[in-house]
């Protein structure tokens, strides 16, 4: 039987961050990481593979991570907790004892039940690397891709296997629009627009009613009744969380939003943690638990159970939900709530916008149109969500964004921040985005 001080379940970003900061935080204490898969995939990279980085093994976290930071490593599967005797069952590793756990188990993607979605050709986005390759060659191989779900990851999709390949690509979203979670309309239009304007079809307000074929994906039958060729099918609708472990183990669980945690990390059983998409999440903005997932999040809760373990040191954050990717040329950023949800929620807002350059003069080398929008309270001012576009500049904005939304900041502190600029760098401190999207909104709660 293994022993070891600190057990970490999972070896993804949130349990490699976790083993790492437990680790800085206790030298003196035995860290293990155990993974059930030979490689770790960047999670976020996973659309990039049939594109921009070309194969699984150009997306990979490298073991030395691990290896280099004292952490041992094993490559196996836990089968089983038995908190009361703190151990875990493994497939081949034998028992493992431990003082304290870390489950950093993940999510995997829904399936929903529709007639078809068993046929050859029809995946799911799995982080597993063996099943990517599949993915990838049938890509190679086909002519019609129908991608459902127009979240980031299958707008990523889209936006990716195009690259290098003749195919003709259709998502197909059940909102209105694709990314209407994160962004409001009028900013979903514009990512729109550049997806279309690479030949990529968009059909929205409509779901998939049954795959046909025989053996094989051939056609994706609407609820409209319309038929799409097929050759391959990418589902990207969401996550659910891992939560198995947990429930067999006798945790508190919930099987829509994960496994019960305290402000701290601590399961049901205050040895034991939870971290990452297999954690339930709270609402920044109190509206119960939430349902993001995402990997800077995992990390997050990773850094404050891996600094908890021996004595409690830092409390997590309830989730704000900090979103970017790119289409195209065309980057989007967006920070907590977007006005359409906030007034869902029967919050009154007020916006602020501005556009700008984001180099100055505009006529600088590289300088793109970039536009803000801010959402504020109505009755306190207090900023809520923040939504960017344009350039690769978008990305760090948007991290400024959710700094100002964490901490809550009103739109006049927004329209006289201090903010450092250049020519090369930053948008005119005369036309600074923020501050002006900040004085547009400061204007309307007055008058």
């Amino acid at each position: 039987m293994k022993q070891t001080d600190v057990l970490v379940i999972g070896g993804s970003a949130a349990g490699l961050t976790a083993a790492i900061t437990a680790k800085r935080y206790f030298k003196d204490k035995k860290v293990t990481v155990v993974r059930k898969e030979e490689k770790v995939l960047v999670p976020c990279g996973i659309p990039y593979i049939f594109g921009t980085v070309g194969s699984p093994d150009k997306n990979l976290i490298p073991d030395a991570m691990v290896i280099n930071s004292g952490i041992d490593l094993i490559v196996d599967e836990v089968t089983g907790i038995d908190h009361q005797k703190k151990a875990v069952s493994t497939s081949n590793s034998g028992d493992i004892t431990y003082d304290k756990l870390v489950l950093a188990t993940g999510s995997s993607p829904i399936v929903p039940p529709i007639k078809g979605a068993d046929l050859e050709g029809v995946f799911v986005v799995k982080k597993d690397v063996a099943y990517l390759e599949q993915l990838k060659k049938a890509l190679d191989k086909a002519k019609n891709l129908v991608i459902v779900g127009g979240g980031f990851i299958g707008v990523e999709f889209a936006d990716e296997c195009r690259k290098g390949r003749e195919l003709n690509i259709t998502i197909v979203e059940l909102l209105p629009h694709c990314l209407a979670l994160a962004f409001d309309d009028e900013i979903c239009s514009l990512a729109e627009e550049k997806l279309r304007s690479q030949g990529i079809n968009i059909i929205t307000g409509t779901k998939v009613e049954e795959f046909l074929g025989e053996g094989k994906v051939e056609q994706v039958r609407l609820e409209s009744g319309r038929s799409l060729p097929a050759d391959a099918v990418i589902f990207s609708i969401g996550v659910v969380p891992n939560i198995e472990l947990a429930q067999n183990a006798g945790l508190k669980v919930d099987k829509r939003f994960g496994i019960w945690v305290d402000d701290y990390m601590r399961t049901s059983d205050a040895s034991i943690f939870a971290i990452g998409d297999c954690a339930e999440k709270s609402s920044f903005f109190g509206h119960g638990p939430s349902m993001i997932k995402l990997a800077s999040v995992a990390t997050h809760e990773a850094r404050v159970a891996g600094a908890n373990l021996f004595g409690l040191r830092r409390a997590r954050g309830a989730a704000v939900g900090v979103f970017s990717t790119i289409v195209g040329d065309l980057a989007l950023g967006s920070v907590g709530l977007t006005e359409r949800a906030a007034r869902e929620a029967g919050i009154e807002v007020v916006t602020g916008n501005a556009k700008a350059p984001d180099r100055h003069p505009g006529s600088m080398p590289g300088a793109r149109e970039m536009g803000v929008k801010l959402i504020f309270t109505k009755d306190t001012g207090i900023l809520v969500g923040g939504q960017a576009y344009g350039g690769t500049a978008v990305g760090e904005l948007t991290n400024l964004l959710a700094a100002a939304v964490q901490h809550k900041m009103r739109a006049d502190e927004l329209e006289t921040m201090q903010v450092g600029t250049h020519p090369a760098l930053t948008a005119s401190p005369i036309a600074y985005q923020v501050t002006n999207a900040a004085e547009d909104a400061v204007l309307k709660l007055r008058s």
